[in-house]
């Protein structure tokens, strides 16, 4: 056989056992060594396809998809650094345990290290960001080689979706010629499962990616920590938001315990099944006498580190509670080191678990506690009269949103105001945001990854920076099944950095950190034929539910002043633990 028809034949029996594995989603980089991937992949018939022109945005579309679906989804990029624009989206991934499968295609090895054209080092190019790394060998005609080429695919996959999830980097040397080469029908009939995969239609490999489960003796164990009269659930962010977060709901409702939800958790808009959802809890945790009223014995911690600053310090503030985190994955995750129980478990099951054992031990005047501060905090944000603000923002969407709809939340301020100002409601929304490493780049091509897997309504809420890196992804907006209304809030710059001790420090603090650009983002929406409003916050509810409705990508601007903001959050957050201290008392 050929080495054209060995490279078809290895590419496309990588692609079947993708197939088989399940993986329905391939984003391709355009470039010329990938070629016996992207034609394998593409004559396959199984896959959506789709191709932008930026392999960052390209990867991060691959993440959106893979987070909103719960399965991987694969990103083909050519070698040299190609490659190396997809380690942001990477590490988003392993950050934020979401399984991504990471092709990219390489120079033969004669030309590593030899000065050879558009060749980098590719080895283990993502270190330890990547759950695994396997670098394949060259294409051959052998058949004991291929069967090993499909059990790698089978691997990666069930590696990708092993607790904690994350990317998985498959590294393919393809020499020339690139092009499809019909194989050997001789090889083919000699070696059939090699060629053509288990007649049964089944992986080659029968995988089976358990969940860790705890004994019954260590669930009564951990049952008897429910006993505490004054607990409480902290739901931070997850990677399966719709199976934690409902768990947690039921096992604060089964405790009586308030459940603190993160907007990522899947806890806090949906159904709330009878748990006693805390509201603005960002806004009253702030302030020190509030703290020390709110005295817990117990706290029971799932997801990520929360979002509220607020709520982090109210943990380290009571740093001696028992704390019990549960969590399934090998990442540690308790940076603040307030932990004293930790239960590698899958956190699904064990709160299940832990429903069936509990006995609403609450202490009523302890929940009632809460629900007096989540209430006179909900009164005194309703009852602010003051100028509005970017908090106003997200309290309307998140309110707007129609029932089922997806919310992709930018990172920075969008996704604490968010936090503050978003409070719980009975109709489902599925929220997403890129949190593992909070960074702002790729939330244009994430959000319309989320749309793509999870066909809804879908909103992106992000600041003018975020809206500036990945311009790019805008490109997205040519797949006609994935809409998106941006909620562009432009304050002209890094606003959240006005809320830090920094701005003080002119005229340092504009040149450096705030950096006004005085970009005309219309233009942008231009290039790509995308529907664009100026609004006022005000008129943001009427806008934001019409443009849902028209089906189509637009960008809905509203600008926000940077010092009126920063004065609005400070006389708000005040009001609100004024409030809560005048009724608590």
């Amino acid at each position: 056989m050929t080495e054209g028809a060995a490279t078809t034949i290895w590419a496309r029996a990588f692609a079947d056992e993708l197939a088989r594995c399940g993986v329905q989603d391939v984003v391709i980089a355009p470039g010329s060594r990938s070629t016996p991937l992207v034609m394998a992949f593409a004559q396959d018939g199984r896959f959506r396809m789709r191709v932008h022109l930026d392999e960052r945005s390209g990867a991060f579309f691959a993440l959106g998809l893979a987070k909103a679906s719960g399965s991987p989804a694969a990103i083909i990029t050519t070698s040299g650094t190609a490659t190396a624009n997809v380690f942001p989206a990477v590490i988003e991934a392993s950050l934020s345990e979401v399984p991504l499968l990471v092709l990219t295609a390489d120079r033969p090895h004669r030309l590593r290290g030899a000065d050879a054209n558009q060749t980098i080092d590719q080895v283990r190019l993502y270190g330890t960001y990547v759950r695994e790394f396997i670098d394949v060998p060259p294409p051959v005609a052998d058949g004991p080689a291929l069967q090993h080429l499909r059990t790698v695919a089978v691997r990666s996959v069930a590696t990708s979706l092993t607790a904690p999830f994350g990317p998985v980097h498959i590294n393919f040397p393809f020499d020339k010629p690139l092009e499809p080469v019909d194989p050997d029908p001789e090889f083919v009939t000699a070696h059939p499962i090699a060629a053509s995969g288990r007649t049964d239609g089944n992986p080659f490999v029968e995988m089976s990616v358990g969940r860790s489960e705890l004994t019954e003796q260590e669930l009564d164990r951990l049952a008897s920590a429910l006993a505490a009269k004054r607990g409480v659930i902290v739901a931070g962010a997850e990677s399966e938001p719709e199976k934690v977060g409902k768990a947690a709901l039921s096992l604060s409702a089964a405790t009586g315990y308030p459940i603190l939800a993160d907007p990522l958790s899947g806890a806090r808009f949906g159904p709330s099944e009878g748990a006693d959802r805390v509201a603005a809890y960002d806004l009253f945790l702030r302030d020190e006498g509030i703290c020390r009223a709110l005295n817990p014995d117990l706290v029971l911690r799932v997801g990520a580190t929360p979002t509220s600053a607020a709520l982090q310090a109210w943990l380290q503030h009571h740093n001696g509670v028992r704390h019990i985190v549960v969590d399934a994955g090998q990442r540690w995750k308790d940076y603040g080191a307030t932990a004293t129980d930790y239960v590698k478990a899958d956190p699904e099951k064990t709160l299940g678990a832990l429903v069936g054992r509990a006995n609403n031990s609450a202490d009523q005047d302890w929940a009632s506690l809460w629900h007096t501060a989540s209430r006179a905090a909900r009164h005194a944000i309703d009852a602010d009269e003051g100028d509005l603000h970017e908090g106003d923002v997200l309290a309307t969407v998140a309110e707007v949103l129609p029932e089922g709809g997806n919310l992709f939340i930018s990172s920075s301020m969008p996704v604490r105001d968010l936090d503050s100002f978003g409070l719980p409601r009975e109709e489902q929304l599925m929220v997403f945001g890129n949190r593992g490493a909070s960074g702002i780049d790729g939330i244009v091509s994430s959000a319309f990854g989320v749309a793509a897997a999870r066909p809804a309504p879908t909103v992106c809420v992000l600041g003018d920076i975020a809206f500036f890196h990945d311009q790019n992804g805008l490109l997205w907006s040519r797949e006609t099944d994935c809409p998106v209304v941006f909620v562009l809030i432009d304050n002209d710059g890094g606003g959240i950095f006005h809320m830090l001790p920094i701005t003080d420090h002119e005229p340092a603090f504009s040149q450096f950190f705030a950096t006004p650009h005085g970009l005309d983002f219309q233009h942008a929406a231009r290039i790509h034929n995308l529907d664009w409003s100026n609004l006022d916050i005000s008129d943001l509810g009427t806008a934001l539910a019409s443009a849902l409705e028209s089906g189509r990508t637009s960008i809905l601007r509203v600008t926000s002043d940077r010092e009126t903001n920063k004065r609005r959050h400070e006389e708000i957050a005040e009001a609100v633990a004024q409030h809560v201290l005048d009724t608590l008392r």
